[in-house]
This record gives structure tokens, sequence and C-alpha cells, in this order.
């Protein structure tokens, strides 16, 4: 026979399962009504981006730039080859994924958070300065891969004991999948990871050029020659032009001011070598000069370039109004992107406190069941929880 103690121990530790199961419950609920908020606001978007993409379609359609965009294609089919033929570099490894393997690459997740290689992502309106700027960069550069986030990289390649490459995982199994594992050591760019440029950019810019002060010399006037700065000489299509990272920031004040901080273009090396005291970042010069940095010449005959930027002379001479779409559609993007980024912390949220609903009304049965209590209050919370929320254990 239980004492009144035991029969009072039993009704607290009852009710105190039944509060524990309605809060989570109710934070059950609270996460699905975010999850359908969530859903909403991605649908949303999805039809704000369609809309203005037909209103741009209709704009392309009708502009006639289509000698200029083959001869784009083909510079970029000519870059592509060049990376091809690299062998064993984890670029050509990447670019066979893309344009080969199309269908595989998408079913796999590394894939999907690489942005490209350094050599396709951008050009240069001028053969002879895409030349100097390649090799002003390295060819290991530029075949660097380009990532958007930290746990893209970490897909690439993992290690194990003492250091060694796990050949089976990442980049490494999927080139042995295809008979083409990647060779030697290899760059990475995690954009994610990238310090971004901290000043402004240029206005009414539609390709988002810094805003760079040109050098000047001690008699405050600028140097004879100077052309401007490289991160600002390099062009980027509209879809790379629309890429931002997680904390909003594009290619150009990430990647491209990585590569080429406040490296200056000179018309020749005489009018280089002659701005030398205002030359902090490095400099090149058309006729084939380059200082990398202060104190740091480049001599010797110039190379014979294997990979170069895409060359093409196509400008930006959108409308105004087409411009505002495409800057509207990039914002539209990137708060896509995030709003995805929540529906994922949202959902892993809501099966955790799943988990530990199913988990504590086990719990509770086997109190029951333990206790011999054959029934529960009319009016129990726990019964109202258990209505509302019948998750199996």
């Amino acid at each position: 026979m239980q004492s009144s103690s035991d029969a009072q121990a039993l009704k607290m530790q009852s009710e105190r399962l039944e509060d524990e199961l309605k809060k989570l419950g109710l934070k059950v609920k609270h996460h699905e009504d975010g999850l359908k908020f969530l859903k909403s606001e991605i649908d949303s978007i999805d039809e704000a981006i369609l809309d203005k993409q037909v209103s741009l379609g209709r704009y392309h359609s009708k502009s006639p730039q289509d000698s200029t965009v083959n001869n784009l294609q083909e510079a970029e089919e000519d870059t592509l080859k060049s990376i091809m033929k690299e062998g064993g570099s984890a670029a050509a490894l990447i670019c066979q994924m893309k344009y080969h393997y199309s269908v595989k690459a998408l079913k796999v997740p590394l894939m999907k958070d690489i942005l490209g290689i350094v050599a396709t992502l951008c050009r240069v309106n001028d053969d002879n300065l895409s030349r100097l700027l390649s090799e002003y960069l390295g060819k290991e550069t530029m075949l660097g891969i380009v990532c958007r986030t930290y746990e893209g990289l970490k897909a690439i390649e993992r290690y194990e004991k003492q250091g060694m490459v796990d050949v089976a995982f990442g980049l490494h199994g999927l080139g042995s999948s295809i008979g083409r594992p990647p060779q030697g050591r290899f760059t990475v760019f995690c954009l994610e990871n990238l310090r971004p440029f901290s000043g402004d950019f240029k206005p009414d810019d539609p390709q988002r050029k810094l805003e760079l002060h040109k050098p000047r010399m001690p008699n405050g006037e600028q140097p004879p020659g100077f052309l401007g700065f490289a991160v600002n000489m390099i062009y980027l299509d509209h879809m790379h032009l629309s890429f931002l990272t997680p904390k909003g920031h594009g290619l150009r004040e990430t990647l491209l001011y990585t590569l080429f901080s406040r490296l200056q273009v000179y018309k020749t090396r005489i009018d280089m070598l002659h701005a030398m005291p205002c030359i902090s970042d490095g400099a090149i010069s058309l006729d084939g000069g380059i200082i990398r940095s202060t104190g740091l010449f480049y001599l010797g005959s110039r190379e014979n370039v294997e990979v170069k930027f895409p060359v093409s002379d196509i400008t930006s001479n959108l409308p105004i109004d087409i411009r505002d779409t495409e800057e509207e559609i990039k914002l539209l993007k990137w708060r896509r992107e995030r709003l995805l980024e929540d529906k994922k912390r949202e959902e892993i949220l809501l099966d955790h406190v799943k988990s530990l609903f199913s988990d504590k009304k086990k719990e509770m049965m086997e109190f029951s069941a333990q206790w011999n209590l054959t029934q529960q209050p009319k009016n129990s919370q726990l019964q109202l929880v258990l209505s509302k929320h019948n998750y199996s254990s």
C-alpha cells in the first residue's frame, strides 16, 4: 500500500513529465511555424526572381549581341581547353566534372560549393593584358579552385592519422572514380574566409569597381603612363557579378582584391620604374615589366603563358533600368541563399526537438506502466499535448 508521501511524489513526477512534454510540444509547433514562414518567403522570392528574369530575357532577346557573345564563348572555351591540358591537376578534374560529367557533378555535394577555377571566373578586353596578369599570378594561382564556404573547403579533402591525405574522400575520391585522381598540391580559395576590401565602390559603376586613390608622386602629380589598377581592369560577367558571399561581399572585393590588391598597370617599363616611389603593392607594364612588391623585381624574358584569362571586348552598356533589375535579382538571390540557410537550421532544430519529444513521451509511458497508472485526468495537460503532437516513439 502506498503512503501519502509516495502518492504525492508520484503526482509530482507525473506533473513534471506532463509539463516537460507540453513545453516540448510547444517548441515543435514553434519550429514548424518557422519552417512554414521560411518556405513561404522562399516561394515569394522565387516568383519575384522569375518575373524579373522574364523581363531581362525580353530585353536580351531583342539586343543585337550575338557576335560578341559568340566571341566570348569561344574565348572561354579556349581557356577551358588550356586548363584541360594540365593533365592531373585538380583544376582539370573540376572542369572535366563540370563540362563532361555535368549530371554526375550535380549529385556531388562538394561540386555544388565550387564556384569555378580562377582563370574562368573573369575576363579582360586585351590579349596582352591577359597574358601579363596571368603571368603575374602564375599558373598555380590561375589553376586555383574557388569555393564558396569553409564547409565546401572541408568537403574537398580530409586527412588520416599522421596527416596523410585520405585518397578515397572528396576531390581525390571523385577523381579516382573517373580515372583522373589529382596529382600533387593545388591551391583553393575559400571566399567565405578571404578578407574583403574595406573601402567604397565607384558610384554608378555596373561592374562595382573599387574606389582606389590614384598614385601620386612626391610632388603630388600622377605618375606618367599610369593606366589603372589591375583589380579594376578585370571584367565579371552577369552571373559572377551577381555572386555574393554569406556576408554579402562580391567577387571583386574578395577574390580579385586578394589576387591583385593595389597592383598598378603602366604603359612602359620606363613609366613603371619612374613611378617606384608610389608603388606599394607591385606593378606591371604593357611591355612586360613586373614588380611583385616593393624591392622584388621579376626579370628575364616573358614566358609563354599556357593558362590565361578569356579575352573579350564586351563592355557593359546596359540601360539603367536593366542594370537596376539585375542588381535586384542579385540581392534577391542573396536573400534566398540566407533563407535557405535559415531553413536548414530550422529543420535541424525541429528534428532535434521531435527526438526529445519522442524520448520524453516514451519516458512518460514507461513511468505510467511502472506505477500501473491506468488513466490520466480528463483535462490532463499531457493528453492535450499528445493529441496535438502524436509523434511515434
